[in-house]
């Protein structure tokens, strides 16, 4: 179908720098751009008469409609495409092929704050250190603070309070010389905040600072004839300076800088970017980009400035580029360096980029760049006897003590990682005692009914727990349901690990090394493990419930009330009356104390 004239679709369009947006005859987002000047940019789309790319005539000709969004500058325009195109993640933009979470150093805010890794950064007051682009650089930083700084690693409430009621004694990380036993006040708060101080100085890339600090330490202390607690500061003076020569590499004056690199291949993209501070290359990443029509090299260097700096939460105010990107960035200075250190950094980025392309297309061209997962997934289904790729798994496991509290879960895999946002809990409803089999045929058939009346996808795989007895109760469900042959099923049994397969009298045995049997194994201890966790859940609110209701006048609202905010009757037992008022009331405070005095035990 030829594609309706530009004049036809939007002759109101702005020349105003902004965003826009090209829609199908779904209303759906097919691309988003940026421009200086909406009307002159898409109106180009309609006036080239042969693109480049096909894909760009192909866009062209699902054009329905346009709409756009007037900003102020160029640089909000970019900030709003990048933002709308992680959003809708429109067919024809460009692919930025990176979707992984990246870890973070934290302090956290508190008394004496401890430091760790985090993959989740929190809307709270701890601070945040990174994004860093990988886990080895992390370990290295916290091996580096760990080695020369002796903090806490215990998650205990060192408040003022309880370290004056004595409530803590020091364990194991003080005997061995790795804490100074602050949770019994053998290290005081300003002292322990030296040390986080220092360590925020480090995490910033000033160990020249830090460095200074220690050197005129060791002289203090050799000046009061304290040889051997100089010597000890000295080691650790040692272990940051081999750590700041490893990471200097071009003038330390060099501070806060971002470089950014770009090499082109067809249809892909590389931009390489190296953050700098005091000298040191403290952060480095490759974006590789999948082009979907014909965006300039400008173009593509700016959306992975503004997609990097704004991921790895950069504070630079000078970024080096290899051209001139005519763009004024509000408090930003945009150096194209020719000589010197900055442009050695250019090139060593440049050099990186270069490296990340070769590789990546030598791979392609030998054909061993092949996905691991889906590869994996083959594997799966060969040694399984599978109709399908098994992307999408569904596992059942059940739980009960003794006919107590039965209840069932299952978790969900896709292209073999968890989504623990779609596990499910089961409580189970019409199996009296413990029948195992009538449990699993109950939840099979409640989860797939359900899937079925809510029009949603069915896995390709279902996993149950057990051996024979648990593979025909759920087939028994799927036949009800009219969904046997529409997708596969297979049980795995604890004490061999072996595969019961419908039709087959016998069970399979898979290598033990075998990724595939590994990957089966992994969501079956998921699925248990998620199971026994409610299990344990339900068997404690039940007791908690069956202790409170021998309380007249504390009925089923209170009960939950209580369940929520104390977890345990003997937190409630420990819990001042005031407290208890918070919740219950007045009333029923008074009742619970009466009823704990008079039933101490």
């Amino acid at each position: 179908m030829d594609a309706i004239e530009f004049k036809q679709i939007r002759p109101d369009l702005p020349s105003n720098p902004g965003i826009y947006k090209f829609l199908d005859r779904d209303k759906t987002i097919l691309y988003v751009g940026k421009a200086k000047d909406i009307k002159k940019r898409v109106s180009s789309y309609f006036t080239i008469r042969q693109h480049e790319r096909f894909k760009t005539t192909v866009l062209v000709h699902k054009i329905k409609t346009i709409e756009f969004t007037i900003v102020d500058t160029e640089v909000d325009a970019l900030l709003l495409e990048n933002n709308l195109i992680k959003k809708f993640q429109p067919k024809y933009n460009v692919a930025l092929k990176d979707g992984k979470s990246y870890p973070f150093i934290t302090i956290k805010k508190e008394r004496f704050p401890r430091i760790f890794s985090t993959r989740t950064r929190s809307f709270t007051k701890d601070e945040y250190y990174g994004p860093y682009t990988s886990s080895y650089m992390v370990n290295i930083l916290l091996e580096l603070i760990n080695n020369i700084f002796q903090l806490r690693n215990c998650n205990l409430n060192l408040s003022s309070e309880n370290i004056e009621k004595k409530k803590f004694k020091v364990c194991l990380e003080y005997h061995i010389g790795n804490c100074l036993g602050p949770c019994e006040d053998l290290q005081n708060e300003e002292d322990y905040n030296r040390s986080i101080e220092q360590i925020r100085l480090i995490l910033k890339g000033n160990i020249n600072h830090v460095i200074k600090i220690f050197k005129k330490e060791v002289l203090d202390l050799a000046a009061k004839y304290e040889f051997e607690k100089a010597q000890e500061l000295k080691d650790k003076l040692d272990i940051l300076k081999k750590f700041q020569n490893k990471s200097t590499i071009v003038n330390p004056k060099i501070h806060q800088v971002d470089v950014f690199s770009i090499v082109e291949a067809e249809a892909n993209a590389f931009v390489n970017y190296l953050h700098i501070s005091n000298g040191s290359i403290v952060l480095t990443h490759t974006l590789h980009l999948k082009k979907k029509v014909e965006e300039s090299t400008r173009d593509l260097l700016l959306l992975s400035i503004t997609e990097l700096r704004k991921r790895f939460s950069t504070e630079s105010n000078e970024i080096i580029v290899p051209e001139k990107l005519d763009i004024d960035i509000p408090n930003i200075k945009i150096t194209v360096p020719r000589k010197g250190d900055k442009k050695k950094l250019l090139d060593l980025s440049l050099k990186n980029a270069k490296y990340f392309k070769i590789n990546l297309l030598q791979q392609q061209a030998s054909g061993s760049y092949v996905n691991k997962t889906t590869e994996l997934l083959e594997r799966v289904k060969k040694d399984f006897k599978l109709k399908k790729l098994p992307e999408h798994i569904e596992c059942f496991d059940n739980s009960n003590l003794q006919g107590t509290n039965p209840v069932a879960s299952m978790v969900v895999f896709r292209k073999g990682k968890k989504y623990s946002s779609e596990y499910r809990h089961y409580n189970i409803k019409s199996v009296e005692g413990p029948d195992d089999f009538a449990s699993m045929a109950e939840v099979v058939h409640r989860r797939y009914k359900r899937l079925i009346s809510e029009k949603q996808d069915l896995p390709q795989l279902i996993i149950v727990d057990g051996g024979k007895g648990q593979l025909s109760a759920a087939l028994k469900s799927l036949n009800e349901l009219n969904l046997i042959n529409k997708i596969d099923i297979i049980a795995i049994a604890k004490r061999l690990e072996e595969i019961y397969i419908p039709g087959d009298e016998f069970p399979i045995f898979i290598d033990k090394r075998s990724g595939s049997i590994r990957l089966i194994q992994r969501i079956r201890n998921e699925a248990h493990r998620f199971a026994i966790t409610f299990h344990r859940l339900k068997r404690k609110n039940d007791s908690l419930q069956s202790e409170l209701t021998k309380i007249e006048g504390i009925g089923p609202t209170s009960l939950q009330k209580l369940l929520t905010a104390f977890k345990s009757v003997k937190k409630i037992k420990e819990t001042p009356q005031k407290e208890l008022e918070q919740v219950v009331g007045k009333e029923k405070a008074r009742l619970l104390k009466e009823y704990f005095n008079s039933n101490p035990t």
